[in-house]
């Protein structure tokens, strides 16, 4: 029986020095399997898609790099995603800017540049069309929709409630109204958008706001006349797996529900955007610590760890929406076997709550072995947390070959103390 992909990359990295006594956290991403599920992507969405992906969700230079030499376009949200984008080599035309709360001064770069841009909101609306008027724009723009269906299993993931803080509330009273009216007086005005929510929301509720979308955009077709609303961009936010490593809801499955749901998308009539962050980069990276103590504590045996919440923020604070597998192994980078207790799994920061898994049933961990966070690609390792001013880890993207051989890149050095105290200020 072969090694696993993780311990393959474990002694790669063990080998190499880029984990063990003096290294003793760092993260690690499966390139192969990035460009693997990238792939899956087009093939589940082929044609005359567009798949953006989320910058949000891994905003460093090489994950972004990686992406687009993969086929992706970039979604940014923040003018410092924006400038990481543009430096990573996309051009204006493979960006949409997406940012709730955009100052007149990122308004005009974006319009001037040419990049894809999503109105939050009717004054936002107001300040655009002076732009526009003033100077023209090559930008695709459009409405940012908020189609009100509901929230999911996790509220604060959950973007198309009743009060939702993104885009314009469809079912509010004269908003629909206004929004064709807008579309009607300005041809400019030739997308549609919206993003229903991310982890914890089915596949049913995003499509019913897709749909709501869609219907939106025939009527301002019929009313025009035309094809003026050419473009639809669905938003990303595909649930992630964090159970096991079956990779579930597939690409394949969600396009299946579409095409029922919403078979426009299909016909070629629309070009359709996504904006996929997590699922593409979520499953396919892993952060390894290694166990500096372990000690019993009212009966319950606690190893000490150098990841907390400074690398899985999420996870700590919101420990029952954001639970994570976790996995043991020896010096050597082998998984660990033998008779399992229950075990909790806690960080280096200085509040109780820093606890990375609590109740685990594991093999017995001991100091110098290697605990591994699973399926933290997206949202982890890649917004590191200065609680307690640590330092971000060292992150290295590893190739794996046929052979089992692992080349590792080094995408960030762990941070220096300068650095990370200049962040500080």
């Amino acid at each position: 029986m072969g090694h696993s992909r993780y311990e393959l990359i474990l002694r790669a990295a063990l080998d190499a020095a880029c984990l063990g006594r003096e290294q003793p956290i760092a993260a690690f991403v499966d390139t192969v399997a990035v460009k693997r599920t990238i792939r899956e992507l087009h093939e589940a969405f082929p044609g005359h898609f567009e798949h953006a992906f989320a910058a949000k969700a891994n905003t460093m230079s090489d994950a972004l790099k990686l992406v687009k030499n993969a086929g992706m376009s970039c979604e940014v949200a923040s003018p410092g995603e924006l400038e990481q984008a543009l430096r990573a080599g996309f051009s204006a035309e493979q960006i949409v800017y997406d940012e709730p709360v955009k100052t007149p001064s990122v308004l005009h770069r974006v319009l001037a540049l040419g990049i894809g841009l999503n109105i939050d909101n009717f004054q936002e609306y107001e300040r655009v069309n002076g732009l526009v008027s003033a100077s023209g724009s090559s930008s695709r723009i459009g409405f940012r929709i908020n189609p009100q269906v509901g929230a999911g299993r996790i509220k604060a993931m959950s973007t198309a409630t009743n009060r939702s803080k993104f885009g314009v509330a469809l079912e509010d009273e004269g908003n629909r109204d206004a929004l064709i009216s807008a579309y009607q007086e300005n041809p400019w005005l030739t997308s549609l958008h919206t993003h229903v929510g991310s982890q914890g929301c089915s596949l049913g509720l995003m499509t019913s706001g897709i749909r709501k979308i869609v219907d939106l955009a025939e009527e301002i077709n019929s009313l025009a006349g035309d094809r003026q609303v050419d473009l639809i961009d669905i938003g990303g936010g595909l649930p992630v797996n964090f159970d096991g490593e079956e990779v579930k809801p597939a690409f394949a499955e969600y396009a299946a529900e579409l095409k029922q749901s919403v078979p426009e998308l299909f016909s070629g009539q629309y070009r359709v955007k996504t904006e996929f962050g997590r699922t593409i980069y979520a499953k396919n990276g892993f952060i390894a610590t290694r166990v500096e103590y372990t000690k019993n504590s009212g009966g319950r045996q606690i190893a000490l760890t150098h990841a907390g919440a400074q690398v899985a923020t999420r996870t700590v604070f919101m420990p029952d929406h954001w639970k994570i597998r976790v996995s043991v192994f020896d010096s050597s980078g082998q998984a660990k076997s033998g008779e399992e207790r229950l075990q909790d799994i806690a960080g280096p920061l200085c509040f109780a709550g820093d606890v990375v898994a609590t109740e685990r049933l594991l093999p017995l961990i001991e100091p110098g072995d290697i605990v591994v966070l699973h399926d933290t690609g997206a949202y982890y390792f890649s917004n590191p947390f200065y609680y307690n001013a640590l330092p971000a880890a060292a992150v290295y993207g590893a190739e794996l070959s046929g052979n089992d051989s692992v080349e590792l890149n080094r995408w960030r050095q762990q941070q220096s103390m300068d650095d990370m105290l200049a962040v500080l200020g």
